[in-house]
Protein backbone atom coordinates (compact mmCIF):
# COMPACT_ATOMS: atom_id res chain seq x y z
CA UNK A 1 0.00 0.00 0.00
CA UNK A 2 2.60 2.54 0.90
CA UNK A 3 4.21 1.70 -2.83
CA UNK A 4 1.16 2.52 -4.46
CA UNK A 5 0.83 6.08 -2.33
CA UNK A 6 4.28 7.24 -3.55
CA UNK A 7 3.62 6.13 -7.00
CA UNK A 8 -0.02 7.86 -6.64
CA UNK A 9 1.59 11.57 -5.20
CA UNK A 10 4.80 10.90 -7.54
CA UNK A 11 2.72 11.04 -10.47
CA UNK A 12 0.65 13.88 -8.97
CA UNK A 13 3.48 16.48 -9.97
CA UNK A 14 1.41 17.73 -12.90
CA UNK A 15 1.96 21.10 -15.15
CA UNK A 16 -0.17 24.15 -14.76
CA UNK A 17 -0.64 27.24 -15.77
CA UNK A 18 0.49 29.92 -13.76
CA UNK A 19 -1.85 31.97 -11.88
CA UNK A 20 -0.23 34.88 -9.14
CA UNK A 21 -2.70 37.45 -8.32
CA UNK A 22 -0.93 40.82 -7.44
CA UNK A 23 -1.86 40.25 -3.82
CA UNK A 24 1.05 37.17 -3.79
CA UNK A 25 -1.54 33.91 -3.52
CA UNK A 26 -1.62 31.51 -6.60
CA UNK A 27 -2.90 28.24 -8.34
CA UNK A 28 0.84 27.97 -8.70
CA UNK A 29 3.99 26.83 -7.81
CA UNK A 30 7.13 24.76 -7.93
CA UNK A 31 6.83 20.43 -7.12
CA UNK A 32 10.05 19.46 -5.09
CA UNK A 33 9.43 15.42 -5.39
CA UNK A 34 7.33 12.99 -4.81
CA UNK A 35 5.34 13.45 -1.80
CA UNK A 36 5.61 10.83 0.87
CA UNK A 37 3.28 7.83 1.82
CA UNK A 38 2.48 8.95 5.28
CA UNK A 39 1.04 12.09 3.97
CA UNK A 40 -2.26 10.15 3.05
CA UNK A 41 -4.47 8.38 5.45
CA UNK A 42 -5.36 4.89 4.44
CA UNK A 43 -9.68 4.69 5.12
CA UNK A 44 -11.30 1.16 6.38
CA UNK A 45 -12.71 0.44 3.29
CA UNK A 46 -9.35 0.13 1.33
CA UNK A 47 -7.61 -3.46 0.62
CA UNK A 48 -4.79 -4.81 0.54
CA UNK A 49 -5.18 -6.14 -3.10
CA UNK A 50 -5.82 -2.68 -3.94
CA UNK A 51 -9.83 -3.29 -5.72
CA UNK A 52 -12.20 -0.68 -5.42
CA UNK A 53 -13.17 0.50 -2.51
CA UNK A 54 -17.30 0.86 -1.63
CA UNK A 55 -17.41 4.53 -1.69
CA UNK A 56 -20.56 6.65 -2.32
CA UNK A 57 -20.58 7.58 -5.70
CA UNK A 58 -21.64 11.14 -5.31
CA UNK A 59 -19.69 12.26 -1.95
CA UNK A 60 -20.55 14.70 0.49
CA UNK A 61 -16.74 14.58 1.79
CA UNK A 62 -14.59 14.76 -1.37
CA UNK A 63 -10.58 14.29 -1.21
CA UNK A 64 -8.97 14.53 -4.48
CA UNK A 65 -6.71 15.32 -6.16
CA UNK A 66 -5.86 17.11 -9.42
CA UNK A 67 -4.72 15.75 -12.87
CA UNK A 68 -3.97 17.59 -15.87
CA UNK A 69 -4.92 17.45 -19.68
CA UNK A 70 -1.87 14.96 -20.37
CA UNK A 71 -2.18 12.89 -17.54
CA UNK A 72 -5.51 12.72 -18.59
CA UNK A 73 -4.55 11.15 -21.85
CA UNK A 74 -2.56 8.56 -20.51
CA UNK A 75 -3.72 5.11 -19.76
CA UNK A 76 -0.72 4.17 -17.89
CA UNK A 77 -0.96 7.65 -15.80
CA UNK A 78 -4.48 7.00 -14.86
CA UNK A 79 -4.27 3.31 -14.43
CA UNK A 80 -1.46 4.23 -11.49
CA UNK A 81 -3.67 7.08 -10.40
CA UNK A 82 -7.16 4.75 -9.89
CA UNK A 83 -4.80 1.55 -8.32
CA UNK A 84 -3.17 3.83 -5.83
CA UNK A 85 -6.91 5.88 -5.20
CA UNK A 86 -8.54 2.35 -4.37
CA UNK A 87 -6.69 1.84 -1.62
CA UNK A 88 -6.55 5.43 -0.19
CA UNK A 89 -8.75 7.99 1.66
CA UNK A 90 -8.95 9.69 -2.10
CA UNK A 91 -12.38 9.52 -3.40
CA UNK A 92 -12.45 12.15 -6.68
CA UNK A 93 -10.02 13.37 -9.10
CA UNK A 94 -10.31 16.90 -10.92
CA UNK A 95 -9.83 16.80 -14.08
CA UNK A 96 -8.55 19.49 -16.78
CA UNK A 97 -11.65 19.39 -19.29
CA UNK A 98 -11.17 23.54 -20.28
CA UNK A 99 -7.83 24.77 -19.92
CA UNK A 100 -4.98 27.83 -21.58
CA UNK A 101 -4.82 24.89 -24.41
CA UNK A 102 -8.63 25.44 -25.66
CA UNK A 103 -11.27 21.59 -24.55
CA UNK A 104 -9.93 18.46 -22.85
CA UNK A 105 -12.98 16.56 -24.60
CA UNK A 106 -14.62 16.20 -28.04
CA UNK A 107 -17.48 18.09 -27.80
CA UNK A 108 -20.56 17.98 -30.16
CA UNK A 109 -21.49 21.16 -30.06
CA UNK A 110 -20.83 23.10 -33.40
CA UNK A 111 -20.14 26.59 -32.03
CA UNK A 112 -17.40 25.22 -29.18
CA UNK A 113 -15.62 23.75 -31.89
CA UNK A 114 -14.61 26.72 -33.05
CA UNK A 115 -13.39 27.20 -29.21
CA UNK A 116 -11.66 23.89 -28.62
CA UNK A 117 -8.13 24.31 -29.65
CA UNK A 118 -5.62 22.10 -31.37
CA UNK A 119 -4.51 20.22 -28.65
CA UNK A 120 -5.06 16.79 -28.09
CA UNK A 121 -8.26 15.36 -26.43
CA UNK A 122 -8.79 12.88 -23.56
CA UNK A 123 -11.37 10.04 -24.40
CA UNK A 124 -13.57 11.10 -21.79
CA UNK A 125 -16.08 8.25 -22.38
CA UNK A 126 -13.78 6.00 -21.57
CA UNK A 127 -12.12 7.86 -18.58
CA UNK A 128 -15.90 8.31 -17.24
CA UNK A 129 -16.95 4.65 -17.26
CA UNK A 130 -13.54 3.72 -15.30
CA UNK A 131 -13.39 5.75 -12.52
CA UNK A 132 -17.68 5.33 -12.01
CA UNK A 133 -16.16 1.63 -11.53
CA UNK A 134 -14.15 2.10 -8.88
CA UNK A 135 -17.02 5.18 -7.43
CA UNK A 136 -14.06 7.92 -7.91
CA UNK A 137 -16.15 11.13 -8.47
CA UNK A 138 -14.84 12.91 -11.77
CA UNK A 139 -14.95 16.65 -11.31
CA UNK A 140 -14.43 18.68 -14.62
CA UNK A 141 -12.00 21.94 -14.31
CA UNK A 142 -12.80 24.32 -16.31
CA UNK A 143 -10.63 27.72 -16.84
CA UNK A 144 -13.28 30.38 -17.67
CA UNK A 145 -11.48 33.90 -18.29
CA UNK A 146 -8.32 33.64 -18.37
CA UNK A 147 -8.74 31.54 -22.31
CA UNK A 148 -6.33 32.46 -25.08
CA UNK A 149 -7.91 30.23 -27.26
CA UNK A 150 -11.48 31.52 -27.20
CA UNK A 151 -9.61 35.39 -27.57
CA UNK A 152 -8.00 34.24 -31.02
CA UNK A 153 -11.35 33.09 -31.84
CA UNK A 154 -13.65 35.86 -30.36
CA UNK A 155 -11.32 39.10 -30.44
CA UNK A 156 -14.65 40.72 -29.82
CA UNK A 157 -15.23 38.83 -26.58
CA UNK A 158 -12.10 40.57 -25.00
CA UNK A 159 -10.72 43.08 -22.67
CA UNK A 160 -9.73 45.84 -24.37
CA UNK A 161 -7.48 48.79 -23.60
CA UNK A 162 -8.80 52.60 -23.95
CA UNK A 163 -8.01 52.79 -27.63
CA UNK A 164 -10.28 49.92 -28.68
CA UNK A 165 -7.33 47.50 -29.24
CA UNK A 166 -7.20 44.69 -27.25
CA UNK A 167 -5.82 44.36 -23.86
CA UNK A 168 -2.71 41.83 -22.82
CA UNK A 169 -1.32 40.69 -19.43
CA UNK A 170 2.53 40.42 -18.82
CA UNK A 171 2.96 37.76 -20.68
CA UNK A 172 1.20 39.20 -23.56
CA UNK A 173 -1.32 36.89 -22.97
CA UNK A 174 -5.53 38.24 -24.33
CA UNK A 175 -8.10 38.13 -21.56
CA UNK A 176 -11.46 37.52 -22.28
CA UNK A 177 -14.47 39.75 -21.20
CA UNK A 178 -16.34 38.28 -17.91
CA UNK A 179 -18.97 40.93 -18.69
CA UNK A 180 -19.65 39.48 -21.71
CA UNK A 181 -22.64 37.34 -21.94
CA UNK A 182 -21.98 35.20 -25.24
CA UNK A 183 -18.89 34.16 -22.63
CA UNK A 184 -20.96 33.18 -19.84
CA UNK A 185 -23.03 31.09 -22.37
CA UNK A 186 -20.12 28.73 -23.70
CA UNK A 187 -18.09 28.36 -20.08
CA UNK A 188 -21.71 27.38 -18.65
CA UNK A 189 -22.76 25.38 -22.18
CA UNK A 190 -19.53 23.63 -21.99
CA UNK A 191 -19.78 22.39 -18.23
CA UNK A 192 -23.64 21.30 -19.03
CA UNK A 193 -22.05 19.29 -21.66
CA UNK A 194 -19.70 17.86 -19.34
CA UNK A 195 -22.30 16.86 -16.89
CA UNK A 196 -23.91 14.99 -19.60
CA UNK A 197 -20.68 13.36 -20.69
CA UNK A 198 -20.90 11.83 -16.64
CA UNK A 199 -18.88 14.36 -14.62
CA UNK A 200 -20.38 14.47 -11.42
CA UNK A 201 -19.34 17.69 -10.17
CA UNK A 202 -18.16 20.96 -11.97
CA UNK A 203 -15.11 23.41 -10.92
CA UNK A 204 -14.49 26.87 -11.93
CA UNK A 205 -11.06 28.34 -12.38
CA UNK A 206 -10.29 31.60 -13.24
CA UNK A 207 -13.05 33.34 -12.00
CA UNK A 208 -11.36 36.59 -11.63
CA UNK A 209 -9.93 39.51 -13.95
CA UNK A 210 -6.12 39.91 -14.61
CA UNK A 211 -4.41 41.88 -12.33
CA UNK A 212 -4.49 45.25 -13.27
CA UNK A 213 -0.98 46.26 -12.40
CA UNK A 214 -0.33 49.79 -12.58
CA UNK A 215 2.92 48.89 -15.51
CA UNK A 216 -0.14 47.84 -18.01
CA UNK A 217 -2.48 49.81 -19.91
CA UNK A 218 -5.80 50.43 -18.01
CA UNK A 219 -8.57 47.76 -18.78
CA UNK A 220 -11.39 48.48 -20.68
CA UNK A 221 -14.46 46.09 -20.48
CA UNK A 222 -17.01 46.66 -22.80
CA UNK A 223 -20.89 46.22 -21.56
CA UNK A 224 -19.52 46.35 -18.09
CA UNK A 225 -22.70 48.69 -17.78
CA UNK A 226 -21.11 49.94 -13.95
CA UNK A 227 -21.35 46.79 -12.83
CA UNK A 228 -18.83 45.93 -10.52
CA UNK A 229 -16.51 43.21 -11.05
CA UNK A 230 -17.66 41.21 -7.93
CA UNK A 231 -21.41 41.42 -8.94
CA UNK A 232 -20.69 40.47 -12.53
CA UNK A 233 -18.22 37.64 -11.34
CA UNK A 234 -21.31 36.38 -8.85
CA UNK A 235 -23.78 36.78 -11.67
CA UNK A 236 -22.19 34.45 -13.52
CA UNK A 237 -21.67 32.14 -10.78
CA UNK A 238 -25.22 32.67 -9.98
CA UNK A 239 -26.81 31.40 -13.41
CA UNK A 240 -24.13 28.13 -13.77
CA UNK A 241 -25.35 26.76 -10.11
CA UNK A 242 -28.67 27.44 -10.91
CA UNK A 243 -28.19 25.53 -14.34
CA UNK A 244 -25.76 22.85 -12.94
CA UNK A 245 -28.36 22.28 -10.01
CA UNK A 246 -30.53 21.45 -12.33
CA UNK A 247 -28.83 18.65 -14.05
CA UNK A 248 -28.11 17.28 -10.14
CA UNK A 249 -24.43 18.28 -10.09
CA UNK A 250 -22.79 20.58 -7.69
CA UNK A 251 -21.16 23.82 -9.15
CA UNK A 252 -18.06 25.40 -7.26
CA UNK A 253 -15.52 28.11 -7.86
CA UNK A 254 -11.63 28.44 -7.13
CA UNK A 255 -10.77 31.24 -5.61
CA UNK A 256 -7.22 33.34 -3.72
CA UNK A 257 -6.62 31.98 -0.62
CA UNK A 258 -6.81 35.59 0.70
CA UNK A 259 -9.99 36.16 -0.12
CA UNK A 260 -10.86 34.40 3.04
CA UNK A 261 -9.37 37.15 5.22
CA UNK A 262 -8.86 40.05 2.94
CA UNK A 263 -12.58 42.11 3.79
CA UNK A 264 -13.99 43.85 0.82
CA UNK A 265 -13.13 42.47 -2.89
CA UNK A 266 -9.14 41.88 -4.18
CA UNK A 267 -8.34 44.00 -7.10
CA UNK A 268 -9.29 40.76 -9.20
CA UNK A 269 -12.83 41.31 -8.29
CA UNK A 270 -13.09 38.06 -5.39
CA UNK A 271 -14.87 39.15 -2.36
CA UNK A 272 -16.06 36.12 0.00
CA UNK A 273 -19.27 37.79 0.87
CA UNK A 274 -20.39 37.67 -3.30
CA UNK A 275 -18.51 34.41 -4.35
CA UNK A 276 -19.91 32.25 -1.27
CA UNK A 277 -23.59 32.34 -1.85
CA UNK A 278 -23.67 31.42 -5.27
CA UNK A 279 -21.37 28.61 -5.27
CA UNK A 280 -22.33 24.98 -3.84
CA UNK A 281 -18.54 24.65 -2.26
CA UNK A 282 -16.15 27.40 -2.21
CA UNK A 283 -12.09 26.53 -2.71
CA UNK A 284 -9.79 28.88 -1.27
CA UNK A 285 -6.12 27.96 -2.34
CA UNK A 286 -4.55 28.64 0.96
CA UNK A 287 -1.20 27.50 -0.13
CA UNK A 288 1.62 28.69 2.64
CA UNK A 289 4.00 29.75 0.48
CA UNK A 290 2.08 32.12 -1.32
CA UNK A 291 0.94 33.96 1.65
CA UNK A 292 4.03 36.96 1.72
CA UNK A 293 5.93 37.20 5.03
CA UNK A 294 4.09 38.54 7.81
CA UNK A 295 0.72 37.98 6.47
CA UNK A 296 -1.93 36.51 9.31
CA UNK A 297 0.71 37.44 11.96
CA UNK A 298 3.08 34.75 10.86
CA UNK A 299 6.61 35.49 10.44
CA UNK A 300 7.22 32.90 7.97
CA UNK A 301 3.71 31.17 6.96
CA UNK A 302 5.57 28.51 4.38
CA UNK A 303 7.27 27.16 7.83
CA UNK A 304 3.68 27.05 9.69
CA UNK A 305 0.93 25.29 7.01
CA UNK A 306 -1.40 24.52 10.23
CA UNK A 307 -1.86 27.97 11.22
CA UNK A 308 -2.19 29.35 7.74
CA UNK A 309 -4.55 27.05 6.83
CA UNK A 310 -6.71 26.79 10.04
CA UNK A 311 -6.68 30.78 10.03
CA UNK A 312 -7.87 31.12 6.96
CA UNK A 313 -10.34 28.42 7.13
CA UNK A 314 -11.89 29.07 9.95
CA UNK A 315 -11.75 32.69 8.93
CA UNK A 316 -14.22 31.17 5.91
CA UNK A 317 -16.20 29.15 7.88
CA UNK A 318 -17.19 32.55 10.48
CA UNK A 319 -17.94 34.55 7.13
CA UNK A 320 -20.01 31.80 6.07
CA UNK A 321 -22.38 31.68 9.23
CA UNK A 322 -22.73 35.40 9.10
CA UNK A 323 -24.29 34.72 5.15
CA UNK A 324 -26.48 31.88 6.72
CA UNK A 325 -24.81 29.46 4.71
CA UNK A 326 -24.50 25.81 7.29
CA UNK A 327 -23.40 23.53 4.58
CA UNK A 328 -20.92 21.03 6.01
CA UNK A 329 -18.86 21.15 3.02
CA UNK A 330 -19.39 24.41 1.64
CA UNK A 331 -15.67 24.81 1.72
CA UNK A 332 -12.86 22.61 0.25
CA UNK A 333 -9.17 24.66 0.23
CA UNK A 334 -6.81 23.30 -2.07
CA UNK A 335 -3.92 22.52 -0.06
CA UNK A 336 -0.09 22.48 -1.03
CA UNK A 337 1.63 19.29 -2.03
CA UNK A 338 4.55 21.05 -3.58
CA UNK A 339 7.65 22.47 -2.51
CA UNK A 340 8.24 26.63 -3.01
CA UNK A 341 11.25 27.82 -0.78
CA UNK A 342 11.81 26.05 2.21
CA UNK A 343 11.25 23.89 4.00
CA UNK A 344 10.90 21.25 1.91
CA UNK A 345 6.82 19.64 1.61
CA UNK A 346 6.22 16.11 2.68
CA UNK A 347 4.12 13.94 4.53
CA UNK A 348 4.56 16.05 7.92
CA UNK A 349 3.14 19.09 6.43
CA UNK A 350 0.39 17.42 4.57
CA UNK A 351 -0.62 15.99 7.59
CA UNK A 352 -0.28 19.48 9.04
CA UNK A 353 -2.54 21.41 6.25
CA UNK A 354 -5.32 18.76 6.84
CA UNK A 355 -5.69 19.07 10.55
CA UNK A 356 -5.94 22.38 9.69
CA UNK A 357 -8.90 21.72 7.83
CA UNK A 358 -10.28 19.02 10.05
CA UNK A 359 -9.69 21.38 12.95
CA UNK A 360 -11.59 24.32 11.18
CA UNK A 361 -14.47 22.27 10.97
CA UNK A 362 -14.54 20.49 7.74
CA UNK A 363 -13.77 17.53 6.10
CA UNK A 364 -13.00 17.28 2.29
CA UNK A 365 -9.98 18.73 0.61
CA UNK A 366 -7.98 18.61 -2.60
CA UNK A 367 -4.13 18.62 -3.38
CA UNK A 368 -1.97 20.65 -5.82
CA UNK A 369 0.84 19.67 -7.30
CA UNK A 370 1.44 21.52 -10.51
CA UNK A 371 4.89 19.75 -11.19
Amino acid sequence: MRTALLAFCAITACTASADTPKTGSSHSGTAGGAIAADSMRDTPQAGATGAAKSKDPEPKIVRALYVNRWATQSRRRMAKLIAAADSTEINALVLDMKDEFGLNYNTQHAEFKANAGTATKANVAALIDTLKKHNILPIARIVVFKDSVTARVHPEWTIRKADGSIWRDKKGIAWVNPYHKELWEYNIGVAEELVKLGFGEVQFDYIRFPEPYPSLPKQVFPGSNNVSKPEALAEYLKEAKMRLNKLGVRSTADIFGLVTTVNGALEVGQDWEKISPNVDVVLPMVYPSHYPHGELGIPRPNAEPYKVIVTAISRAHERDKKLGITEAEHVRPWLQAFTLGKPEYGAEQLEAEKKAVYDSGYDGWVMWNPG
